[in-house]
């Protein structure tokens, strides 16, 4: 969602920051450099799972990361989230197609739905995932191949992944999908995207329909 739908400007980088703050990091200490990298390096990734790298205890983990989403939380509060220009035509010229949407996030499900009241898109989508007991997040293939049993898709390689972290194209390629498409409005420039597999790079999200309708 972060930065392939949903406009950024840096707030996951801040919530993150905030949290390591709150747990006693310096913000220009040598901890919060390495942290804020390894941050970058895995965006997509599910935020927990990026804590527990970062932490010496699952406590710790998971108190941090309950800060970062409290901290992603108030800054939705305090200025509105809004849609990557282009995304939310995108995603109605892929339903109107007959193409079933699927949002999937590294975000823990209370901060997704949050993201998709403000934005007012729960009659937009056909399903929401994030990372769960059942489903690990990305760069594991879990959400997509939980997408494709709860959407009734026949066949893996019918489906289309697009995201704007090289933990995205990981996914879409681990699962099968059959077009694996990078974009270039969030996390990752070309050349971490280039760098993973994929089969397309886009702009942005806008272009995903004519990929998809092979026009």
């Amino acid at each position: 969602m972060a930065g392939t739908t949903v406009a950024d400007d840096g707030a996951v980088l801040h919530a993150f920051t905030e949290a390591m703050v709150d747990l006693g990091a310096e913000p220009d200490s040598d901890r919060m450099g390495a942290a804020l990298d390894h941050v970058q390096a895995t965006m997509g990734s599910s935020k927990i799972e990026v804590f527990r790298a970062l932490s010496d205890t699952e406590e710790e983990a998971v108190e941090a990361n309950r800060r970062f989403e409290a901290a992603y939380a108030d800054a939705v509060a305090a200025e509105g989230a809004a849609p990557v220009p282009g995304a939310e035509e995108a995603m109605a010229a892929l339903r109107e197609s007959g193409v079933k949407v699927c949002l999937t996030t590294g975000f823990s499900a209370v901060t997704r739905d949050l993201l998709i009241d403000a934005l007012g898109w729960a009659d937009r989508v056909d399903l929401v995932l994030s990372p769960s007991a059942e489903a690990r997040g990305r760069p594991y293939p879990d959400m997509v191949l939980v997408a494709v049993l709860r959407l009734g898709i026949d066949d893996v390689r019918e489906v289309a992944v697009a995201g704007d972290t090289a933990s995205d194209l990981l996914s879409g390629s681990r699962a099968g999908a059959g077009i694996v498409a990078g974009v270039l409005t969030g996390a990752h420039g070309r050349a971490e995207l280039d760098a993973a597999p994929h089969t397309h790079i886009l702009d942005r999200v806008a272009d995903l329909p004519a990929v998809v309708s092979g026009t």
